[in-house]
């Protein structure tokens, strides 16, 4: 999520055309579902991930497609399943080797399909595609599986958004000295506001939810602070790489699925080592 300056346009929208009342009813709306289903049957909280990975998937290749590139959904989908599906009921050994094997079946299915050229392009975009975003939103199946997990999917889910809400309100509020070019509307200013809500938000879950330590609670959100600022300039840099605005259309407000899905992937792996590590 991309911080804003201060100000609103026409319709409800802020100066850069986004319109916040939207986001915001939009926000709600997904928080709603994950929260519904994460504490009903954790199963159906595993649709809802495999679902929205899909879409993020199906606009992550039509994307590459705007520039040639050809990336195969099916057997991407395919991986997608089969990685979820083995890191909840198997574990982290299933995770790769489903991720392995998938990586393969898209060289040789890339192998037979369109010629020799643009192979390495092509191969190259499959491969990552099937690890971004679909084989890193596979361990937020790790951190469900546990007796534990919602909570620990909760955690996740929380110094996330607190990253995105704490960057947001600091950057409109104090934001002066722009953090790159990859992403001018970024702010130091609005870092240290993600950091700050991260740290206070993961220290006071870790604490209730899972009787952990403090100092553990802080360490998990000031990494997902700085890896979900990471992740929103990973999906920045394709998309100026690839010459487009945003990869979807699906969500008013946000954009598409990766416009949210990027800083989520992005924190699941340091937030599922330290729970595992440490709790």
């Amino acid at each position: 999520m991309e911080e804003r300056t201060a100000g609103t346009g026409p319709n409800g929208g802020s100066r850069t055309g986004r319109n916040l009342p939207a986001a915001i009813a939009v926000g709600v709306g997904l928080g709603a579902l994950v929260l519904g289903t994460l504490y009903t049957v954790k199963e159906l909280f595993l649709l809802v991930m495999v679902a929205c990975v899909g879409v993020g998937v199906l606009e992550l290749t039509k994307a590459f497609a705007t520039r040639g590139i050809k990336v195969p959904a099916v057997p991407v989908l395919a991986g997608l399943v089969a990685m979820q599906a083995g890191a909840y009921w198997g574990g982290a050994f299933w995770l790769l080797a489903a991720f392995a094997v998938f990586a393969f079946v898209l060289l040789v299915w890339r192998m037979f399909s369109d010629g020799t050229d643009g192979y390495v392009r092509d191969g190259t975009a499959s491969v990552f595609t099937l690890f971004y975003p679909a084989m890193l939103a596979a361990f937020a199946a790790l951190l469900l599986a546990p007796p534990d997990g919602r909570d620990r999917v909760l955690i996740f889910i929380a110094v996330t958004v607190a990253s995105d809400i704490g960057g947001y309100v600091a950057g409109v509020l104090f934001g002066r000295h722009k953090m790159t070019v990859i992403s001018p509307k970024k702010t130091w200013e609005g870092f240290a506001g993600s950091v700050i809500a991260c740290t206070l938000v993961g220290g006071w879950l870790v604490t209730w939810l899972l009787d952990g330590p403090l100092w553990l609670g802080a360490l998990i959100g000031a990494l997902a602070a700085l890896l979900a600022t990471v992740g929103d300039l990973i999906e920045s840099m394709i998309k100026r790489d690839l010459g487009i605005k945003d990869l979807g259309t699906i969500l008013p407000g946000h954009g598409g699925l990766m416009d949210r899905l990027d800083s989520l992937v992005t924190t699941l792996v340091p937030v599922w080592l330290l729970l595992t590590l440490f709790l």
